[in-house]
């Protein structure tokens, strides 16, 4: 049984890389610079925006030509969030099955808050969902297990009673520092020299039936 379940956001409950991809690119032209295959964008995108740019442009965070390369993309990005954006094809029925059981769900992510709620309100989450806890809210960010245990004492559900699905072995260990049951799932950003099955969470979803299953929904 699970009274309470959270996900990632970016590659477990939203596919948010066609906006990356499309944002990168435009810059990657504008700077007479190749363009880069969707795939490899979607690989880095839970590794955050600079991981996304880094693909593209090289360098590295500190530098003034880097730092200034990513305040334009994230000021295009914020522009751009909903435009190819969307859930995981079956992940509204999930959702649906969620509420039809009145478990509350959440979002515990690493994404800052200037992109996720804005980004929400555009999928029409935003009066659906339960806690949203990002960056801005904690003091420590995933894999530490702040964001996690509080979205848990929002919802008034034990640790031990919930669920957090993610893609990335940051949010397994979040989960299991949290003490929460953890589910991976394997349709998410998953960079091809990464090995899920090496994260150790307790169940894995190939796809969003089978983490409806693992639900019990």
């Amino acid at each position: 049984m699970v009274d309470a379940v959270f996900f990632d956001l970016d590659g477990t409950l939203v596919d948010t890389a066609p906006d990356f991809h499309t944002v990168l690119n435009a810059m990657l032209g504008e700077a007479g610079k190749p363009a880069l295959g969707y795939d490899k964008v979607r690989a880095q995108v839970s590794n955050g925006a600079r991981a996304v740019l880094q693909a593209g442009f090289g360098g590295n965070p500190g530098e003034a030509a880097f730092d200034s390369l990513l305040a334009e993309f994230l000021d295009r990005y914020v522009d751009h969030l909903t435009v190819g954006s969307q859930l995981f094809a079956g992940m509204d029925e999930v959702l649906d099955k969620l509420e039809a059981s009145h478990i509350p769900w959440g979002i515990v992510t690493n994404k800052p808050e200037r992109f996720t709620t804005p980004l929400l309100a555009g999928l029409k989450l935003a009066s659906r969902v339960g806690p949203v806890i990002c960056p801005d809210n904690v003091a420590e960010r995933k894999p530490q297990p702040e964001g996690l245990l509080k979205a848990a004492s929002m919802v008034g559900v034990q640790p031990e009673r919930c669920i957090y699905v993610g893609d990335h072995e940051r949010d397994i260990a979040a989960g299991r520092n949290a003490g929460m049951r953890t589910i991976g799932v394997l349709f998410g950003y998953i960079g091809e020299d990464e090995d899920p099955q090496a994260w150790r969470a307790d169940m894995y979803a190939a796809d969003t039936a089978e983490l409806a299953q693992l639900l019990n929904l």
